[in-house]
């Protein structure tokens, strides 16, 4: 079984089946691993069945073999260029609007508004 794939091969495989926690994909008739959901892709996935579906043809490599079991582990995302580095910045930077003030200072300037409303009632 661990002659004819090795770690670190590239491959195109066969989802055969999905479930909430990753996919499965036939490398030959023989074999076949899982692609854990954390693999599926870079960045977040919440529902894998948005990003595969059974019978689709997807590249692949592999992670790990475990000889006992003759589990393969496999990654989709590992075959992907990751996505910029600079792209990933500024969606943070839009996040973070510059005029908004920071951490612990608008709470402090909030409770005296606060103890105001209380005194008041």
């Amino acid at each position: 079984m661990a002659e004819k794939f090795e770690t670190g091969q590239v491959l195109t495989g066969k989802v055969t089946g999905i479930q909430p926690y990753g996919a499965f994909v036939a490398l030959d008739e023989q074999v076949q691993g899982l692609v854990h959901i954390s693999e599926v892709t870079h960045g977040f996935v919440k529902d894998i069945n948005e990003h595969l579906s059974v019978g689709d043809e997807v590249k692949v490599k592999i992670l790990d073999i475990n000889e006992q079991s003759g589990k393969y582990s496999l990654s989709i995302r590992a075959t992907e260029e990751a996505p910029a580095k600079q792209q990933q910045a500024s969606v943070q930077k839009q996040a973070v609007s510059e005029d908004a003030p920071a951490g612990f200072n608008t709470l402090k300037d909030k409770l005296q508004d606060w103890i105001k409303q209380t005194e008041g009632k």
